[in-house]
């Protein structure tokens, strides 16, 4: 139809339109207007079409808005320019930071007592805590975020945002303790499970039930894997069945340290597993490790440096060492702070003054071919367990081996769980006649153990593995092995440190006194002793320090005690119990690792052992009405004034 057909008014219109020139949107290319003009986003199409654009698209003005930036506009007069184009009286509208500390107002926020932030999160019903720098926090905030303006924020609203969020919880909130795995508080036990639900085990003396939220704070770091959910009615002889031990002696130690693991607080003794190819080191600790605080990667390499076994011990609470071969000085010192408690202090990256702190104890699993643990500070604090190859015919596959664990776990962490609670019952009144390193370890243990075996079972244990490792110490250190070399025909010698030392190479021999092991100084040779002197004192050989004469020229004065202190397996019991039986222990024959008559730690070649080795392979879970303990004391009288005389090869 053409327009000459039509009624004026029509053809009016169609006129119009063909003389009417497309109107462009004034944001097209507007980034690259801004790039080369940095006033295009000011010009009044521009504003008013921003304007339009973030009253009906947030995102997308938000995206847009970044774009301009890296252009190079002035985002800030941009904003205001904006909220003026709106008639909003109140100036430039909120930014993205203000928008996230905003979201954050929902939030209990408080701090740690190193001052770190945290952030109590309310999701799905339940409470979860993070640390506001960790990804967990950073995840919930930007979520908040999409949900509250449908864009993403800037990673500098982000981090704007963060840094006010950390003050406010650091200056403006309450100061609690946060925990990793095991809290406690008012008396009680707190064990998180680790579940989505974030629930967690609440142990007092009357026993232990789930709670949905409990009052103390837990931390969840990455790796960290769900514990079961436990249940009554197991056994602690069907942990037994999973283990490679040989002597009941072994199986009570290694309960002992796992009831120690489930206490918020130390000090830990270090379980140290030794054996040769195939003897299930390995497997033992991942099981512990699976039992007490599993893990996607239980087991780890020794670190190489403080730094490195500071975040391991940050961000879980068993530390399991895998297939050590040796201990160097520094991290067996280090491992004696980890174990009774004692602080790390490493330089924050990026910082030239801040310390990042780190004040606790954990437990910790070692195992290796050879005897790696040699210091004695580190072997006071230690319990050894020798595990014995398992023979071809008597191997498990892995895979059952895995699936019989998991089907009994829920039961074994409850047995445990039942100890526990009697442990938290019967401390404020366990006593022991003396104590030693580890005396919170012993009081804990033996508060603990009426829940499984009779009374006085773990010391004697204990008490027996504390004998053997005075033996394995001494014998791995060249000084203190020649010191008892040297005193085997004598009752005194004094002298100086360097005559000592040339007295020891002596003694020791010319292949000893020249490996690197040996002191090159009467200085070092001062030091080695003073290491060695607590378990040289216990196999009857004193050392002393002094000074002579009117030079006040130091001597070494090293004396041989005519009674050798009483073998802590042959000691004081327990006050409330009697001494378990002499009977022979029995191997472990129920779990199919090992053939009878093994033995946890063997016989030494020279068969000098005497009457120690019937303490040790005496059965402890055996009931103790046969035996009076206070007979011990008849055998060995007091210790309080020895008198010199020659040296015993052996207690």
């Amino acid at each position: 139809m053409s327009t000459e057909s039509m009624p004026e008014p029509e053809s009016l219109i169609l006129d119009a339109i063909e003389a009417a020139e497309a109107i462009p949107d004034p944001l097209v290319g507007i980034v690259e207007q801004t790039a080369t003009n940095p006033g295009a986003p000011f010009m009044p199409e521009a504003l008013e079409a921003l304007a339009a654009l973030k009253q009906d698209n947030r995102a997308a003005f938000e995206a847009l808005r970044s774009q301009l930036k890296k252009a190079g506009c002035r985002v800030t007069a941009l904003d205001d320019a904006i909220a003026e184009e709106n008639g909003d009286q109140g100036g430039r509208g909120p930014t993205q930071a203000d928008i996230l500390i905003d979201l954050a107002q929902s939030v209990a926020l408080f701090h740690a007592p190193d001052g770190s932030g945290y952030a109590d999160l309310d999701i799905n019903g339940h409470r979860e805590t993070w640390p506001i720098r960790a990804k967990g926090f950073r995840r919930w905030l930007a979520r908040r975020f999409f949900e509250e303006t449908g864009g993403a924020p800037s990673s500098e609203a982000l981090q704007s945002a963060l840094n006010v969020i950390e003050a406010k919880a650091h200056f403006d909130a309450p100061e609690r303790q946060v925990h990793i795995r095991v809290g406690g508080r008012d008396g009680r036990l707190y064990l998180d499970l680790g579940d989505e639900a974030w629930r967690a085990i609440e142990i007092d003396a009357t026993g232990w039930r789930i709670v949905d939220n409990p009052p103390v704070r837990f931390r969840r770091a990455s790796g960290m894997k769900a514990m079961p959910i436990p249940l009554s009615g197991g056994s602690i002889e069907t942990l037994r069945s999973f283990l490679n031990v040989q002597t009941d002696a072994d199986f009570v130690l290694v309960v002992a340290w796992a009831l120690a693991c489930l206490r918020n607080r130390g000090p830990y003794p270090v379980i140290v597993l030794s054996g040769e190819q195939g003897s299930a080191k390995s497997t033992f600790s991942a099981i512990l490790r699976a039992l007490l605080d599993p893990n996607t990667a239980p087991l780890r390499a020794l670190p190489r440096e403080d730094r490195d076994l500071f975040i391991a011990a940050s961000n879980g609470h068993v530390l399991a060492f895998d297939n050590v071969s040796g201990l160097p000085a520094w991290i067996s010192d280090t491992l004696c702070r980890l174990a009774t408690g004692g602080g790390f202090a490493v330089r924050q990256l990026y910082s030239d003054q801040d310390e990042v702190l780190f004040d606790a104890a954990r437990p910790v699993i070692l195992n290796g071919i050879e005897d790696i643990v040699t210091r004695p500070d580190l072997a006071d604090r230690a319990v050894f367990l020798t595990l014995e190859p398992i023979p071809e015919e008597r191997r498990r596959p892995e895979q059952d081996l895995w699936a019989a664990f998991e089907a009994e776990r829920p039961r074994l962490l409850g047995v445990l769980l039942d100890a526990v609670a009697k442990g938290l019952a019967e401390l404020p009144r366990t006593k022991l006649d003396k104590l030693p390193r580890m005396a919170d370890f012993a009081l804990w243990a033996t508060a603990c153990e009426t829940a499984l075996w009779p009374s006085g079972t773990f010391w004697s244990a204990y008490c027996g593995n504390r004998d053997e490792a005075v033996d394995g110490v001494i014998d791995a250190d060249p000084i203190a092995a020649a010191v008892r070399a040297l005193m085997q025909a004598r009752t005194e010698w004094t002298g100086t440190a360097s005559d000592l030392l040339g007295a020891l190479a002596e003694m020791a021999g010319e292949r000893v006194a020249k490996s690197k092991t040996w002191p090159d100084s009467p200085r070092a040779l001062a030091g080695r002793l003073r290491r060695a002197a607590t378990f040289l004192r216990k196999v009857g050989i004193d050392i002393g320090f002094e000074r002579e004469g009117r030079a006040r020229t130091r001597i070494i004065r090293i004396t041989t005690i005519g009674q050798p202190a009483v073998p802590e397996s042959q000691g004081p019991r327990p006050s409330a119990s009697s001494a378990p039986s002499a009977e022979p222990s029995k191997p472990n024959i129920r779990n199919g690792f090992a053939s009878r008559d093994l033995r946890t730690v063997g016989d030494p070649a020279d068969g000098s052992r005497g009457e120690t080795a019937a303490t040790i392979r005496a059965n402890p879970l055996k009931s103790n009405t046969e035996t009076d303990a206070d007979g011990a004391d008849d055998i060995h009288p007091p210790q309080s004034a020895p008198e010199k005389t020659g040296w015993r090869a052996r207690l």
